[in-house]
């Protein structure tokens, strides 16, 4: 049995989240102990219960400790099958991070994963499902990664609402060497339950800083009625993007001017990668026993992910920071 301690580096859900992953991918029971323990409110969520549900359903796993407030938790998997299933985090509980949590056992599946998710997509503390379908997928594709994610309506805290429908095949990941891509920038400005110009200005405010800062972007506009109200703006290229969410009060220009700083800050540092795609990369890079990318600062979720990671699967990693970027690969 590995054990796990939930209060190590950030401490927070991630460390759960991969975790129950790669203890699916190795086959190896796991017990997590202080989850969440350092945090304000400490132990397991509602949403925390649903991602550890759902990897338990596709790998036929049993769970002890599985409560609201738990602090403990004992992963036991078995084999990891093909499913079809509808899952219902509630309310705006994070689809994106539920996706987080599977995606590493899913690609050593016997079968293909179907799943229809509902609660919220665009919500904070969480990358957004365009972030994850333009940015994560778009990257893991060059290791041999097959998903495809299709958003079928939005969902923003607190109502959620959100459905997405996602296919995951089996595949047999590969290293890869991330390098800077081109720089044009992507993007979608959306808006619910709110009049069309909130999204037209969020838009409107982060075309105008790019252009200023030299780059060429295109960005459409999304301005719906799904069962929650929100908005909020997604920008990518390549294997860097940003995520800025409308807040009650906060200008829409505001919003758009966020994401457009954080994402140009991140194109023009040189990185390969920006630093959420950096952790989000680690169990992958593990899985596939090679790989290596540049990014931008060594966050604590990237050094917990990798302790994380090297405690289920035989792989070290190398980190070094020069010039203002930071590296890592596999030994």
């Amino acid at each position: 049995m590995i054990k796990i301690d939930g209060s190590y580096g950030e401490g927070g859900g991630q460390i759960l989240r991969t975790s129950v992953s790669l203890s699916a991918v190795a086959g190896e029971e796991v017990t997590i102990k202080n989850i969440r323990k350092n945090r304000p409110h400490p132990g397991l969520k509602p949403q925390h219960m649903r991602s550890i549900e759902t990897a338990a359903l596709i790998c036929e796993a049993e769970v002890e400790g599985l409560y609201p407030g738990s602090t403990e938790i004992r992963f036991s998997p078995l084999e990891i099958r093909g499913t079809d299933a509808t899952i219902d985090i509630g309310t705006a509980g994070s689809i994106p991070l539920l996706i987080q949590c599977i995606m590493p056992l899913a690609s050593v599946s016997s079968g293909s994963i179907k799943l229809s998710i509902m609660g919220g997509t665009d919500v904070a503390w969480s990358p957004s499902v365009d972030y994850l379908e333009n940015v994560t997928l778009g990257a893991l594709s060059h290791m041999g990664y097959r998903a495809k994610l299709e958003t079928i309506a939005r969902g923003y805290y607190p109502k959620g609402g959100g459905i997405v429908e996602l296919t995951i095949e089996p595949a047999s990941l590969t290293g890869y060497d991330f390098l800077r891509r081109d720089e044009h920038i992507y993007g979608i400005s959306h808006a619910s339950n709110l009049p069309e110009h909130v999204a037209k200005r969020q838009a409107g405010s982060a075309e105008e800083i790019l252009r200023e800062k030299g780059f060429d972007c295109k960005i459409l506009v999304d301005s719906s009625k799904y069962l929650s109200t929100g908005s909020g703006i997604n920008l990518w290229s390549g294997f860097i993007g940003s995520v800025a969410l409308g807040e009650r009060g906060l200008p829409a220009e505001k919003v758009g001017s966020r994401a457009a700083e954080e994402i140009a800050a991140s194109l023009l540092s040189g990185a390969a990668v920006d630093s959420h795609l950096a952790d989000q990369l680690i169990p992958f890079m593990g899985i596939a026993g090679s790989g290596s990318f540049t990014t931008t600062e060594l966050t604590g979720h990237l050094r917990t992910n990798i302790w994380v990671t090297e405690q289920f699967l035989d792989v070290k990693f190398d980190l070094k920071e020069a010039d203002g970027l930071a590296s890592v690969c596999i030994r």
